[in-house]
């Protein structure tokens, strides 16, 4: 089970705040998910540039974690963070090794979590089919607003259907 983020034009971040606030935003952000991750039993497996990637036991701890990162980057938006986090989330089998003394994961699974991730818009959490179908998760999603969406991903031959949870400011979603 695999949850890609990344930050919604960071780029343009780091030119209109500076680099040394840009850098004290990110740094922040990947506190506020790294203690998310655990507090939801998962581990983040790396971070890459200004991305997450993280590993959790089953689809409902994924998912509620990816609810509570947008609720706590949100919050942080409004009291000036300005931050806009794109998630993604996908379940499958994944090759896992021990590189450089860490677990790392490799595989169609992970490619397809980061290019989930790579659909959300930012607000927003994607989830594939497989997680989106686990009940535990229809559940927990219940409530959010979703859209379902068919899409053409890069790397993959057919095309990729998955469901966009339209979180957004001030939605009151269960963490």
């Amino acid at each position: 089970m695999l949850l890609f983020t990344d930050l919604r034009g960071s780029t343009a971040l780091y030119e209109r705040v500076g680099d040394a606030t840009a850098y004290n935003l990110v740094r922040e952000h990947f506190t506020l998910l790294a203690a998310i991750v655990r507090d939801h039993d998962g581990a983040v497996v790396k971070t890459i540039g200004d991305a997450v990637m993280a590993s959790f036991t089953d689809p409902a701890r994924a998912v509620r974690a990816a609810l509570a990162m947008q609720a706590a980057i949100s919050a942080s938006a409004h009291a000036g963070g300005g931050l806009v986090l794109k998630v993604g989330v996908h379940a499958g089998p994944s090759v896992v090794v021990t590189l450089n003394d860490r677990l790392d994961y490799f595989g169609s699974t992970v490619n397809m979590a980061a290019r989930l991730q790579g659909q959300s818009a930012g607000d927003d959490i994607v989830l594939s089919h497989a997680v989106a179908n686990d009940p535990a998760v229809r559940e927990i999603v219940a409530d959010v607003p979703q859209r379902h969406e068919t899409v053409m991903l890069k790397g993959f031959a057919a095309p990729v259907g998955f469901v966009r949870l339209l979180t957004s400011e001030g939605s009151n979603h269960p963490v």
